[in-house]
C-alpha cells in the first residue's frame, strides 16, 4: 500500500476535529509511524501531508491562520451549498430532514440570524444594505440564484455620518451628476453559511454572477475559514476575479446563542456592540470596484424584479431628499 493510502487510512482517528485543538506537524509524525508500515523520512511525511491537505477529499486539512493539521470535516449538504437561502421546496435542505421539520427550522433560524446580523454589521460601520426576498420565495425560480444577490451595499460618497441616516453634500453631489457619476458605490453581497472546499467555487461563481450589473460583488461566510487550502483558493480567484470574501466567525453554535432576527435588527446601541463582539472578522480579500455600473443590466433588473424597482425608487429619493436614509419597508 503506498504512503498516501496508508495516511488516508490512519489519519481520521490521529486527527483533532476541532481547528483549535490542531496538532503540530512534528507530533503528527511521531504517531504516523506508530503504524505506518516502511521507514519513511520526516520530508516524506511532511511532504504527504502538505498535498493531502489541498485535496478535499482527504481526511486533513491545515489550519489558515496558524501552525498544525486538523480532521476535515465531511460536507454539509443543506447548510454548504448554495441553495441554503432558498425555501424549503427549492433547496436541499428538504433533503437533508427527511421529514424532520425541526431540523430543517433550526437551520432556517440560523439563516435568518446571520442575515440579520450582517444587515446590522454593515448598518453600524456606515454602509447602506437593500436585501432581496421576493427573489427567493418559494414559487421563484432556483435560476434566480445567478440573478440576484442576498443584499446590496451601498456606500454614499458625498455625505458625512452614518448608522441610519446622513446628509449628502449638495456641491459634490451636482458635480457628480454633471459628470455622469453616480454619488454612491453599488456591491451586491451573496451570503453563506459555512465555507467549504466542495462548494466554494458555486459560492464564489454565483456571486459573481449576481454582481455582474453592480460596481462590485462580496461574499460572506458565517462561519470561519479555517482551512488553509479553502482560503488560498477563495484568495486566487479573489485576484483574478476582484470579488471581496469575508469571513464574520460565526459557528452554529454561536448563531444559536444569538438573539431572534427581529431583536438583532432592532437592537438598543449596547446590546448591538454585544452582538457585534461576537463576530471574529477575516478578510480573505478585498472586493474591487469597478468605476460604473451596468446601467442595462440593471434596466432588465427592474423590468424582471419588483424589488430591483424598489432599490431604484430608494436610491432615488435619498439623492432627491439629500439625505441618506437607512431602507425601511413600507
Amino acid at each position: 500500500m503506498s504512503l498516501r493510502d496508508q495516511l488516508a487510512d490512519i489519519l481520521p482517528n490521529l486527527l483533532p476535529g476541532n481547528p483549535g485543538d490542531a496538532i503540530k506537524g512534528t507530533e503528527l509524525i511521531r504517531l504516523s509511524r506508530l503504524q505506518l508500515d516502511g521507514n519513511y523520512s520526516d520530508a516524506s511525511l511532511r511532504y504527504h501531508y502538505s498535498i493531502m491537505s489541498c485535496d478535499p477529499a482527504s481526511p486533513i486539512a491545515k489550519v489558515e491562520q496558524g501552525q498544525g493539521y486538523y480532521r476535515r470535516s465531511a460536507p454539509i449538504p443543506a447548510l454548504s451549498g448554495a441553495q441554503e437561502l432558498m425555501a424549503l421546496t427549492q433547496g436541499r435542505l428538504e433533503d437533508l430532514s427527511e421529514g424532520n421539520h425541526d431540523v430543517v427550522d433550526a437551520a432556517m433560524m440560523r439563516i435568518r440570524k446571520f442575515r440579520a446580523v450582517v444587515t446590522r454589521y454593515f448598518e453600524v460601520n456606515g454602509r447602506f444594505p437593500f436585501a432581496f426576498r421576493q427573489a427567493f420565495a418559494k414559487e421563484s425560480p432556483i435560476s434566480n440564484l445567478w440573478k440576484f444577490p442576498e443584499l446590496v451595499l451601498v456606500d454614499w460618497e458625498t455625505g458625512g455620518s452614518a448608522d441610519g441616516e446622513m446628509s449628502l453634500d449638495e456641491t459634490m453631489l451636482a458635480l457628480k451628476q454633471r459628470l455622469g457619476l453616480a454619488p454612491f458605490r453599488l456591491h451586491a453581497a451573496r451570503l453563506r453559511i459555512q465555507p467549504s472546499l466542495q462548494t466554494y467555487r458555486e459560492d464564489f461563481f454565483q456571486t459573481l454572477a449576481v454582481s455582474m450589473w453592480s460596481q462590485g460583488g462580496e461574499l460572506i461566510y458565517a462561519a470561519p475559514i479555517e482551512d488553509e487550502a479553502l482560503a488560498d483558493s477563495l484568495r486566487r480567484l479573489s485576484a483574478t476575479f476582484g470579488i471581496g470574501v469575508t469571513s464574520l466567525g460565526l459557528t452554529s453554535e454561536d448563531l444559536e446563542e444569538l438573539p431572534r432576527p427581529a431583536n438583532i435588527l432592532n437592537a438598543h446601541p449596547s446590546e448591538t456592540e454585544a452582538i457585534m463582539s461576537k463576530l471574529n472578522i477575516n478578510r480573505i480579500s478585498a472586493p474591487k470596484s469597478r468605476p460604473h455600473l451596468d446601467w442595462n443590466a440593471l434596466s432588465s433588473m427592474r423590468n424582471e424584479s419588483a424589488e430591483a424597482e424598489r432599490l431604484v425608487q430608494w436610491l432615488t429619493r435619498c439623492i432627491d431628499n439629500r439625505s441618506a436614509e437607512a431602507y425601511r419597508e413600507e
